[in-house]
């Protein structure tokens, strides 16, 4: 695996590829409250690729202050695609047209009780982004490289689960699933071409809530 990711038409069409060829999975969202997740490919500002993350607000009713891609929930009648390109500019005033995004991952049931579709999107070059207080706390761009450092991600066992719980080591911390789930699965099927599955993936106790 190559350890740069020139931000250019080639690793857009890439990664637009792997996606189309990529079976994703479908989730049945009965009982589930509907959601979207960006991974928003944006270059790290020395020309190489990179995504959005963010830091929730302090005062968030949910999942306070905890690291997470830009997204949310479904409004009545929204497609994933067009809420998670509403979620990306009402969050980090970023708007981007129907035609930047690439395809979507698998879904993946959380238990909190939502469904999260990720939504691949292209940002590319020369982009300006700015939060918005009451949501996010930060914005970072995560180079791809972080994604293939050795050990990542870390699959740890928990005495509440029998499934592997799955954390990655990226901005000084561990990112936990849903959100590590996502990105790793960006990871293998976007960047590396694997048809690898996440839904099975076990988040920590603290986000059950």
């Amino acid at each position: 695996m190559s350890d740069t990711f020139p931000i250019n038409t080639a690793l857009r069409d890439a990664i637009s590829a792997r996606l189309a060829g990529f079976e994703r999975l479908e989730h049945s969202h009965e009982g589930l409250k509907r959601a979207a997740v960006t991974m928003t490919v944006i270059d790290d500002g020395n020309g190489q690729g990179a995504f959005i993350l963010t830091k929730r607000a302090p005062r968030m009713n949910r999942h306070a202050g905890q690291w997470a891609l830009p997204g949310g929930r479904l409004d009545p009648g929204e497609t994933p695609e067009v809420a998670a390109l509403r979620e990306l500019e009402e969050e980090v005033n970023l708007t981007l047209p129907p035609e930047a995004i690439l395809g979507c991952l698998d879904d993946y049931p959380t238990r909190s009780g939502y469904l999260i579709t990720p939504v691949v999107v292209w940002a590319g070059q020369d982009r300006r982004f700015d939060r918005k207080p009451d949501e996010v706390a930060s914005i970072h761009r995560i180079g791809f490289p972080v994604l293939f450092a050795p050990g990542s991600p870390e699959f740890v066992s928990i005495p509440e689960s029998d499934r592997p719980v799955i954390r990655m080591p990226i901005a000084g911390t561990k990112i936990h699933a849903p959100t590590a789930a996502v990105i790793y699965q960006f990871r293998e099927v976007a960047l590396a071409g694997k048809a690898t599955r996440v839904s099975h993936l076990e988040q920590p106790v603290f986000a059950w809530r």
